[in-house]
């Protein structure tokens, strides 16, 4: 027999308790039943007036099963996003490595804003993206579970970037109402607003700075906490052909870099030191400089695109990440010096900065790039544009290895991912956002 003599003798107190419970009908199968059982008439269950056990027992089966099934699927999905974690570095299930690519379908399309999509920001530590639009709104979302948080208001017309702080406390904006704007993002208030450009402002982005000596927190109605925040100085971009430094301690700006002889569309800074960074626009020459707020030197000057370009980007990585030793630490030397580029040339650049020469040209797309990434990897860049697809792109193999055909139902206009987690997030003209699980 399967049941202890204890458990047996539960059961059949059970079934006795139950059988009374049920009045007359069942009177003389619950005396055969004492008869064939005495000891089970006369054990008490400690259930007088309340629920027969046997019922209880019974009803908790399928509440049970019903748990089982919910904690596998919350398993199955903790899976999924924690994936990463044995990704890379220990292979995947029979030792597969998992390469952390988007594919179709998406996982969630996130709708609200009521013209074209024009920049996406994931947060460096929450499940949280921010999206900037024509419709002159930033809204944000909650990318994991697709849901909508809220919507910031203030400028006046089209928001062309949005850029964190290191922390993440931090948001600034960037708009045609030749405004940069920055919100606490704890309490989605707009705590500064600067000005000083004379046309459309394209891009923001922040200088992180690694050894921040402590003070005393700026009053968050007047400024930003320095060092909450792990950083001190704002780059901006903007169509009157300059780049500027502003100190967001004072709210002044501190240089203004005039290389530039047309419309500066889009900025990069390397993320894992904050000592170097890029801009570029319609000139269409990629500079290079120090992020040395007191030297302010030019680096390098990178050409080869032959139209307009539209993005730059160092490989994502988490600000000041710790370094970790090892075999792998040769090609993360490598891969921090390549900074990726895509235009109006329909060309995805590869560039090294210690050699100021361009490594690989990608052809595939059949129009505009307006958005690349270089992988968290460094083994592949990852691209979107107006022929509606979001290309992948192998370095070492320069080839395209996958193609999202009808990615978006229009132009893609912007492309964001996190540093570990296995998330992408795209934006359109068709004013949809998309989030897309890597594998």
């Amino acid at each position: 027999m399967v049941l202890t003599d204890r458990q047996r003798e539960d059961l059949h107190a059970g079934i006795y308790e139950y059988l009374v419970s049920r009045g007359e009908a069942f009177e003389e199968a619950a005396k055969a039943f004492a008869v064939a059982d005495p000891k089970a008439a006369e054990k008490k269950t400690n259930n007088v007036g309340k629920t027969p056990l046997m019922e209880k027992k019974w009803t908790a089966i399928p509440r049970l099963q019903k748990k089982v099934l919910e904690l596998e699927r919350t398993v199955a999905q903790s899976a999924k996003i924690h994936a990463h974690r044995t990704g890379e570095e220990n292979g995947g299930p029979n030792g597969v490595t998992r390469r952390m690519l988007p594919r179709l379908p998406c996982s969630h399309t996130l709708a609200g804003h009521s013209a074209p999509v024009t920049c996406v920001k994931v947060h460096p530590v929450f499940t949280v993206v921010v999206s900037g639009s024509e419709d002159g709104t930033i809204k944000v979302w909650d990318h994991e579970s697709g849901d909508y948080i809220k919507t910031l208001k203030g400028h006046t017309n089209n928001i062309n970037s949005l850029a964190f702080t290191p922390a993440g406390n931090y948001l600034a904006s960037a708009s045609n109402d030749l405004s940069i704007k920055l919100w606490d993002f704890t309490t989605y208030n707009c705590v500064r607003t600067l000005r000083g450009h004379d046309h459309t402002i394209s891009s923001v982005a922040f200088l992180p700075l690694q050894n921040i000596i402590p003070t005393a927190a700026e009053d968050s109605s007047t400024g930003m906490d320095v060092a909450a925040a792990n950083a001190k100085h704002l780059l901006s971009a903007s169509r009157d052909n300059t780049v500027k430094l502003w100190d967001m301690e004072t709210g002044f700006c501190d240089h203004t870099f005039t290389d530039h002889t047309d419309w500066v569309r889009t900025l990069a800074v390397r993320p894992h030191d904050g000592a170097v960074w890029a801009s570029a626009g319609n000139d269409p020459v990629i500079y290079v400089y120090d992020a040395n707020v007191n030297t302010k030197q030019k680096l390098c000057e990178l050409r080869g695109h032959e139209h307009v370009v539209e993005s730059l980007s160092f490989v994502v990585e988490e600000t000041f990440g710790k370094d970790r030793g090892g075999s792998n630490a040769k090609h993360k030397e490598t891969v921090r010096d390549y900074l990726a580029s895509g235009g109006r040339d329909r060309t995805v650049r590869l560039w090294s900065l210690a050699t100021a020469s361009c490594l690989a040209v990608f052809t595939a797309h059949e129009n505009w790039v307006k958005a690349v990434l270089i992988h968290p990897s460094g083994n592949y860049i990852i691209s979107g544009g107006d022929d509606r697809t979001i290309r992948v792109f192998d370095i070492k193999a320069n080839r395209c290895l996958r193609t999202l055909e009808n990615a978006h139902d229009h132009f893609v206009s912007a492309l964001d991912m996190h540093y570990t987690l296995p998330i992408m997030v795209s934006g359109g003209t068709d004013q949809l956002l998309k989030t897309w699980v890597l594998d």
